[in-house]
């Protein structure tokens, strides 16, 4: 079904190019033949990735005869030996073969005619891992069944389906040999009927495991040179929330709300009706943050099984993602770090990253410390309400809610982590050379470590850097909008700021504030790690939120994507955000609504043949149902506009209050001379206040109307080692995708990686 996707413009488009463009993958034996003869030669499409990041030893590959050739007249050879057999026509007259037995590294595949060849570099990388993501995390406990120190594992298969039992919601195991009687049917999107019967492919690759969902029948054949019909050729992809630094292979989150929101069977159905419609279904337990807080391995393991998908199963037309919580990060942060992965993002409960609301929970952590031990105050009094004031929200209990479900787990090195025993895990004390479970030593390749001439004595006994902290506290006026404002006296500003300390590498407080080491506050930003939106202008995005519930899922976290769109682009014409009174998000319907909305859109942006770059089909195609808008929570939209408050209502964090900008990616301030001749209210301060604020911020106070310290746009598609496996800190750009390569990847006019 999907190769009429490929039967016109793709061609088109590759002959075009290939004619046009000053070069290709292929690498055309060409060069010392007449213009005329270059029309004789076939051309190479790899089909499943890119051509130099192919893994597993196998990979998909188009042949194009030239025009009047004889398609079987041409020879093709892998590494000089004959694959010809591998190869067969199919219905848009290319050869299509899933080239096996290809060695680790360089390998050189040549499509012959007399006229002329046509070869093609294509480097494999082990099943098992890494392909882009550097020397991997380790200690490592493979799953049950392994084979091998990599977790690699023979594929298996299962089959469930629906019941037409109507009190029965979920996916049922479907015998082959005995199958049940109560069989429903079901109708996909393009209008094909048949029963409900899914195959369930489970594996492991990068060392984790992955799943992939298809409505199948079994009593027909489904390869990558033939589909099944109810395919519509669109792959959802879903993730896992939170954010956690596993030591072991997981299982890949069957819930998008995993770690977020407890089970529902609405959410369930939403992927049962995706299945119905004919949509694909892959997840992979690295893409899951609550598992795996690693931005380069989450698109490792995405662009791993995308390409297995299409292998398996055939081209795709488009990818879209959907997540909640860290399902949102990974997919709002690997669009932008890694372009191309998903053409659409359904996020709901967002964040645009980790690093800001790392940022925002530093401040909650310490903030709470302080509050919630009045003989810390000094000689001043808080009330429940100013906690909140000063932290930017309507309750103090979000911060105890951010800071017991995520920052904690996330940044103590202390804490547990699957894989790792007690005996294994660091403490300072007891075991100072142990395993550190936090997400910063989790993403140590993108960060990079501490300088030797920083180094503690605990780094010093271990002999290396531990992490470079990225975030800072330096220069903060923690309160300032709220001392303006006369929600606090300017006795508690001084008592607030001048005790609210720090933490050191071991998240144990100390009375300095936090200074940020370098390059880790430059790498974040580079790295995508603080996503910069600057590489989304070629993807649709839909974004549900709701009312703030207090909960450390703040709204305010959905405009920031927003906000910084605005600001990388000049518009947010490719960003969607539909609102409502539920918490987190807006309507439990936008899971089924939103699944369509985002379907047409891209359904539409795939019509496109024009000239257009993919940046302006997004936003000349987006359909006039798709926009911002507000419903009342069951399905009914209201207005044709983001709700208004108090439908929806956003607060701002403790920076905010202290007089950052909107974007919440500011993790370290720029500096300026800390004078008594700024703005700190009517009130005035004492002279023994205006003498410990001096003290305090000898180094300066934040200076907001500078951009933030090392503040710089991500840099696409980064590699974090060198040719010799060994680890490039902070990572390295890497070259630009061979032509037509990877082209499987979606339709034409997405133009994945078409340079």
């Amino acid at each position: 079904m999907i190769n009429r996707f490929f039967s016109g413009g793709l061609i088109a488009a590759a002959l075009v190019c290939i004619s046009s463009c000053g070069g290709n993958s292929s690498n055309n034996d060409n060069s010392n033949q007449s213009g005329s003869n270059l029309a004789s030669s076939p051309s190479v499409l790899v089909l499943s990735n890119r051509a130099d990041l192919v893994s597993g030893d196998d990979v998909l590959i188009d042949v194009l005869p030239p025009a009047g050739s004889d398609a079987s007249s041409i020879k093709m050879t892998l590494n000089g030996q004959d694959v010809s057999d591998q190869f067969s026509p199919v219905s848009n007259g290319n050869l299509r073969g899933l080239v096996t037995g290809m060695k680790l590294g360089k390998n050189t595949f040549v499509a012959q005619l007399p006229g002329g060849n046509a070869t093609t570099e294509i480097v494999n990388h082990p099943n098992g891992g890494p392909i882009f993501s550097g020397p991997q995390i380790q200690p490592w406990t493979c799953q049950e069944g392994a084979v091998d120190e990599q977790c690699n594992q023979p594929a298996e298969y299962s089959f469930l389906y629906k019941s037409t039992d109507s009190t029965n919601n979920s996916l049922q195991p479907y015998d082959l040999e005995n199958p049940p009687g109560d069989v429903a049917e079901t109708t996909t999107d393009d209008g094909t009927t048949l029963p409900f019967i899914v195959r369930l492919e489970t594996g492991y690759q990068d060392r984790d495991q992955y799943k992939i969902f298809t409505l199948f029948d079994p009593a027909q054949d489904w390869t990558a040179k033939s589909q099944q019909p109810q395919w519509n050729g669109k792959l959802l992809m879903t993730h896992g929330g939170n954010c956690g630094a596993a030591h072991s292979t997981g299982n890949a989150p069957t819930d998008d709300y995993s770690g977020t929101i407890p089970a529902n069977p609405v959410f369930e159905q939403s992927y049962i009706t995706a299945l119905g419609k004919g949509y694909s279904i892959v997840t992979t337990a690295l893409n899951n943050a609550g598992h795996n807080c690693n931005l380069a391995v989450e698109a490792e393991s995405i662009m791993m099984v995308k390409e297995r998908f299409i292998e398996q199963y055939g081209p795709v037309r488009y990818t879209m993602g959907t997540g909640c919580s860290g399902g949102a990060i990974v997919q709002l942060t690997v669009a932008n770090a890694y372009p191309g992965m998903y053409q659409g993002i359904l996020a709901m409960c967002t964040y645009p990253d980790v690093m800001g609301a790392g940022a925002q929970f530093t401040d909650s952590h310490l903030m709470r410390r302080y509050f919630e031990d009045p003989s810390r105050w000094g000689n001043v009094l808080w009330t429940p309400v100013q906690f909140g004031q000063v932290a930017g929200h309507i309750s103090h209990v979000n911060a105890v809610l951010a800071d017991e479900l995520l920052y904690k787990a996330a940044l103590n090195p202390r804490n547990d982590c699957d894989g790792i025993s007690a005996e294994e895990r660091f403490h300072e004390e007891t075991n100072p050379e142990g395993i550190r479970c936090d997400v910063l030593t989790y993403m140590k390749n993108l960060i990079g470590p501490r300088a030797p001439e920083v180094w503690t004595d605990l780094e010093i006994l271990r002999g290396e850097g531990f992490t470079g902290l990225p975030i800072s506290t330096e220069g903060i006026q923690y309160g300032l909008n709220s001392l303006r404002a006369l929600e606090i006296t300017p006795a508690q500003f001084v008592e607030l700021n001048t005790r609210i300390g720090g933490l050191d590498l071991n998240q144990n407080w100390v009375p300095e504030r936090i200074k940020a080491d370098e390059p880790a506050l430059s790498n974040v930003y580079r790295t995508g790690l603080s996503n910069m939106t600057n590489n989304l202008e070629n993807v649709a995005i839909l974004n549900f939120t709701g009312n703030d519930p207090g909960a450390a899922h703040d709204t305010v976290h959905a405009f920031w994507v927003r906000w910084r769109l605005d600001r990388a682009q000049g518009h947010h014409d490719n960003h969607v955000m539909w609102g409502g009174p539920a918490p987190l998000i807006g309507d439990p319907n936008y899971v089924y609504l939103g699944l369509d909305a985002m379907s047409d859109w891209l359904d539409a942006i795939e019509a496109d043949t024009s000239d257009l770059s993919i940046a302006e089909k997004v936003i000349a195609n987006k359909p006039a149902h798709v926009h911002d808008a507000c419903s009342d929570g069951n399905g009914n939209f209201l207005l044709e506009e983001m709700c208004p408050e108090p439908v929806v209502t956003y607060f701002g964090t403790p920076r905010t209050v202290a007089g950052d900008d909107i974007y919440g990616d500011s993790l370290a301030c720029q500096l300026k001379p800390f004078s008594r001749e700024d703005d700190y209210g009517p009130i005035p301060f004492t002279e023994e206040e205006w003498l410990r604020l001096e003290e305090l911020y000898a180094e300066g106070v934040c200076d907001y109307s500078q951009p933030p310290m090392s503040q710089q746009p991500t840099v696409a598609w980064m590699i974090y080692e060198d040719a010799n496996g060994d680890v490039i800190y902070g990572g390295t750009a890497l070259p630009a995708a061979p032509d037509y390569s990877g082209v499987g990847w979606a339709s034409p006019s997405f133009s994945v990686f078409k340079n």
